[in-house]
């Protein structure tokens, strides 16, 4: 059933707002959900979700497709997942010396994983990047870092370096990433042959919008290892999304070492970084190399999170979770450009990425990506109570959900015809949603 939200956040919504900017930078603690990457009727705060439905500060509930960055899988408050978590914390959090359950999901994953002969585990996807980085140039030698022009790695200095919000990064740590386009072995060939054996890392998503080109992962290994470099694989948005192995397993291409996170545990706080154990090692105690201190976090061991990890990595296996997401992400794409067509819209609109992770793209009349468009869209959405910054299906959503996101769609993709035919001015409400990477603000 459709059912259209007339106004935008209420008065206390805002004044929240306001309190929250006065002390959060960018009123969030994550720029993701800051207020300048969504449409001006968004709700402001989301104060609870079950399943695949929020409810926000006033009350309101909104269908969800952002799905916490993209970390809940399962659903929100997954039952058997908060049952694992309620379960552990009567024993305590965090103590002196390891728990026994972090070797468990250490044992887990290298069950799962085909790359993963050592696992460190840690909170967050820039810790274990960012160690992977440390690891590749502590064994490696070298300096350079070799990086996909992928949206995101890390909140280090190693790959904000690479973006216009570069401030507070001396130039000599900006000197050190290269970044190579996705999809070209040329471009990859080329920073080989201009820093002959300086490269340390090369480092990429296997799949963020783009489809791998046939051959191309399977041209980044040789060429690592030709040239002496360790391939490193973020899986944080595409592990256990797009396979419960990986989508290392999916494509068939073995890194040297690799991370996760964001799915691993539906949402709680845990990543991993997993790899060879000649790599790994180094990171450890029992050997005679020159020491690298890989990963050392207060939180990293977190019992109760390491509980959520463990169901929802159970969840996913008894239940084939990946393929339920890819299913309901196909239903949606495919839904969506039949509207698309429907309204001649084919080249202001677009539907990329695989089903599992889709995205949806908008196009001004010169084919340039069009922020306006997308906010126009992404507002169409919200005044029918659905939520789809980006579109991260998940085990909750099933076919009515994307029935009802279609209606939606329908209606949202008439206002972006209205855009197009009539002027962005005629339709948009607010500023258009931002870069989060841009020099200033």
């Amino acid at each position: 059933m459709k059912r259209t939200l007339t106004t935008g956040p209420s008065a206390s919504a805002n004044e929240l707002r306001e309190r929250a900017h006065r002390l959060i930078p960018a009123g969030a603690h994550t720029y993701s959900k800051g207020d300048d990457q969504f449409s001006s009727n968004t709700p402001a705060f989301i104060e609870s979700g079950s399943g695949c439905v929020v409810v926000d500060s006033d009350g309101r509930e909104f269908l969800d497709w952002g799905m916490g960055l993209r970390s809940v899988i399962l659903g929100h408050a997954y039952e058997r997942v908060i049952e694992a978590v309620a379960a552990e914390l009567p024993k305590g959090s965090n103590f002196t010396r390891p728990s026994p359950i972090e070797l468990r999901l250490a044992e887990r994953i290298v069950e799962l994983i085909p790359s993963a002969e050592m696992v460190k585990l840690a909170k967050n996807g820039s810790d274990v990047t960012t160690a992977a980085v440390r690891l590749a140039r502590a064994a490696t030698g070298r300096d350079l870092v070799a990086c996909a022009d992928q949206p995101f790695f890390s909140v280090d200095d190693w790959f904000i370096a690479t973006t216009p919000v570069n401030a507070g990064i001396p130039q000599a740590t900006r000197d050190l990433t290269l970044t190579f386009p996705y999809n070209s072995l040329d471009g990859l060939r080329s920073l080989f042959a201009a820093h002959a054996g300086r490269i340390a890392a090369v480092i990429l998503e296997p799949m963020a919008l783009d489809w791998p080109a046939p051959g191309f992962l399977e041209g980044v290994r040789a060429l690592c290892t030709r040239n002496g470099a360790v391939l490193i694989f973020d899986e944080i948005i595409t592990g256990f999304r797009f396979g419960l192995r990986g989508a290392q397993h999916r494509f068939g291409v073995m890194p040297d070492l690799a991370t996760f996170g964001k799915a691993m545990a539906n949402g709680f706080s845990v990543s991993a970084l997993v790899g060879r154990r000649d790599l790994m090692e180094q990171g450890g105690l029992r050997h005679d190399k020159e020491r690298v201190f890989l990963l050392s976090t207060t939180h990293g061991g977190e019992t109760h999170q390491i509980a959520a990890a463990l169901a929802t990595l159970r969840e996913l296996e008894d239940n084939d979770v990946a393929t339920r997401v890819w299913n309901v992400g196909a239903k949606l794409v495919a839904g969506f450009e039949d509207l698309v067509r429907e309204l001649g819209m084919e080249h202001h609109a677009r539907a990329v990425g695989a089903p599992c992770s889709p995205a949806f793209l908008f196009f001004d009349t010169s084919g340039t990506a069009s922020p306006e468009l997308r906010t126009i869209f992404q507002q169409g959405l919200v005044e029918q109570g659905v939520l789809m910054p980006w579109v991260a299906p998940s085990y909750s959503h099933g076919d009515a959900e994307v029935e009802r996101t279609l209606e939606a769609c329908a209606d949202a993709l008439r206002l972006v015809k209205r855009g197009v035919d009539e002027g962005v001015a005629s339709v948009l409400v607010g500023p258009p949603v931002r870069p989060v990477f841009r020099r200033f603000n």
